[in-house]
């Protein structure tokens, strides 16, 4: 009786979170699925099943494929940007303790900042004519562009925002892990002949930073995906699609179009990437990572 008595006062704790984590997270995933095999457009009331052809058209738009690019470059810009610039700064702020309170809340500041406010901030600062940068550069008698407007620069620029904007928190975590590394191991270095700053940091360093690093890829790339803020708000998917991402095709598909069905079957793609990736990046990085 007590076991019993115990086990429901257990499932009575349970049930709010259970109920909640049903209603919020898994019906409202397990519908995506569902409305991705219709034609259902938002404020219809019917709809028919049409099965696998939202995938079909989807994989047949070329514009579908260039937002697909344009998302794995943006990607492969941004997270290695933010992890070995995070680092680096990690390094030298850690290196060197004058001022290093004030370091640490200056480079995390972009990352507690609102994102929409520091786009509007960036816009200005890009602007062709009257910009911060614009005019530096012709100060110094070097060639200006027209950061958002022109497709060759767009993606790049807006990879440099997403790396602006992900430094602290790369910085704090490098930060927190090279504080975790017992000083024994610098000293056992220094006994085997690693007497160079890159000598410690290729065989000390870097091993131990490895679960550190992991979590800061996966995370990075996780939030590499999901941009949409400053694609919204600085340009619009332009020009000519060449800054379209995942989330803003998906955001113009359903609330744009309001072509549900067709706005569900990129999520569902969008996931299947995330996991992917996210799977990928464990296994190979796993294998490099040194767990102390």
């Amino acid at each position: 009786m007590e076991h019993a008595s115990q086990s429901s006062h257990g499932w009575l704790l349970a049930g709010p979170a259970a109920f909640a984590l049903l209603a919020l997270i898994i019906l409202p995933a397990l519908s995506v699925f569902f409305v991705a095999l219709t034609d259902w457009q938002f404020g219809a009331r019917t709809f028919s099943y049409v099965g696998l052809e939202n995938y079909h058209e989807l994989f047949a738009d070329p514009d579908f494929y260039k937002s697909l690019r344009n998302t794995f470059v943006y990607v492969l810009i941004v997270v290695p940007g933010t992890v070995l610039t995070g680092l680096a700064i990690a390094l030298l702020v850690e290196s060197d303790r004058t001022l290093r309170t004030f370091y640490r809340a200056a480079h995390f500041l972009p990352f507690m900042a609102t994102l929409a406010a520091m786009a509007v901030a960036w816009e200005a600062l890009l602007h062709p004519t009257i910009g911060l940068l614009n005019q530096a550069l012709s100060d110094l008698g070097l060639p200006t562009a027209n950061w958002l407007r022109d497709p060759s620069t767009v993606l790049v620029t807006l990879a440099v925002i997403a790396i602006w904007k992900n430094l602290g928190f790369a910085m704090v975590l490098f930060m927190a892990g090279l504080k975790a590394i017992p000083r024994d191991l610098y000293d056992a270095a220094d006994v085997d002949g690693a007497v160079g700053a890159t000598d410690r940091l290729r065989t000390v360093t870097l091993p131990m930073l490895g679960p550190t690093m992991l979590f800061v890829v996966i995370v990075t790339a996780l939030r590499a995906l999901e941009t949409f803020d400053t694609v919204n708000i600085l340009t619009q998917g332009g020009p000519a699609r060449a800054s379209e991402m995942l989330l803003y095709t998906l955001y113009v598909e359903s609330f744009g179009y309001l072509q549900a069905g067709r706005g569900a079957a990129i999520t569902v793609v969008f996931l299947i990437i995330v996991v992917l990736l996210t799977l990928l990046q464990m296994r190979v990085m796993d294998r490099r990572v040194h767990y102390s």
